[in-house]
């Protein structure tokens, strides 16, 4: 009759947390839980705070403020041909925040959450997935702003214009995210990764056409120089963004249009949304392939 081995003397195997399905479907499926993380992650960067998520507003609403003050009252950035710069940069900076926010906070999320993963059962991409809701969230509050300034300063909706900031969200969210999931397990099994997507990201504000406008990128260069100045799928989104605010601000919204976007917006802005679909797609493959050595290397 055999007898069961005695654990006494030998040394126990690591705990690990029960095998859990992965996948973005799973993701949505665990509802609950992405609620929790995004939730807990706006709680805690308004911790301690008299004023709480007011900041959201708070922030932008000063930042707007300068930017107008210093580019149209203090040195006339702009003119007929450029009117209401102010909307101009800020629908840039928008887009902008929200891509960085995305990508830096995506890249670190699988290293920040190394306590949830050894321990319970989750699919490890809600960490990724959760860090580009909060960017979104607090994308929210700035799109509110730009939104008043623009009615304030005479703006004049058009369904064009609104489908075209919808397509900038488009190409931006699933690249964010492709970017966040691939860069996270790379960050997991060599931290230098979260260094070099930090210090990439920084030259995201003078790589879209936001404190310039995307005309002078055209007349310095050329059309060479411009075509590949807009490979930059984030200068795409930009653009498309400013055609939905900027150009109903405008006293010629039609000149604007003609003047200060390239001709193949429209289809540029479609392709690049397949292509971060795409992306999107390749970088699910590659997560799951290594997502099963995360808890180990953490």
């Amino acid at each position: 009759m055999s007898q069961a081995p005695s654990m006494r003397g030998e040394e126990l195997p690591p705990l690990a947390p029960p095998a859990a399905n992965s996948g973005l479907l799973e993701v949505f499926r665990k509802r609950y839980l992405l609620g929790m993380l995004v939730r807990n992650t706006i709680k805690s960067r308004y911790q301690g705070t008299a004023l709480g998520w007011t900041w959201s507003y708070l922030q932008p609403g000063v930042r707007f403020a300068m930017f107008y003050f210093v580019f149209q009252v203090a040195i006339g950035r702009g003119g007929d041909d450029l009117p209401n710069f102010a909307i101009h940069l800020f629908a840039g900076m928008i887009l902008v925040h929200f891509f960085t926010e995305t990508f830096n906070g995506g890249t670190a999320a699988l290293v920040r959450a190394r306590g949830l993963i050894s321990k319970l059962a989750m699919p490890k991409e809600l960490f990724p997935v959760s860090r580009m809701l909060v960017a979104l969230w607090h994308t929210g509050p700035m799109l509110v702003i730009l939104l008043v300034a623009c009615v304030f300063l005479g703006w004049t909706p058009d369904l064009v214009g609104v489908a075209a900031g919808l397509l900038a969200f488009g190409i931006l969210i699933p690249l964010g995210l492709a970017l966040a999931l691939f860069f996270s397990v790379l960050n997991v099994f060599m931290r230098d990764f979260g260094k070099v997507v930090g210090t990439l990201t920084q030259f995201t504000t003078f790589s879209v056409p936001m404190i310039y406008p995307y005309t002078m990128v055209h007349e310095r260069f050329g059309d060479l120089g411009s075509q590949i100045y807009l490979l930059n799928p984030v200068a795409e989104a930009v653009l498309l963004l400013q055609r939905c605010f900027w150009v109903g601000t405008g006293p010629d919204p039609q000149y604007l249009i003609d003047n200060h976007f390239p001709d193949d917006l429209w289809a540029r802005g479609g392709i690049m949304m397949g292509a971060s679909l795409l992306l999107l797609v390749l970088a699910q493959l590659w997560f799951s392939k290594y997502e099963k050595r995360v808890a180990e290397r953490l």
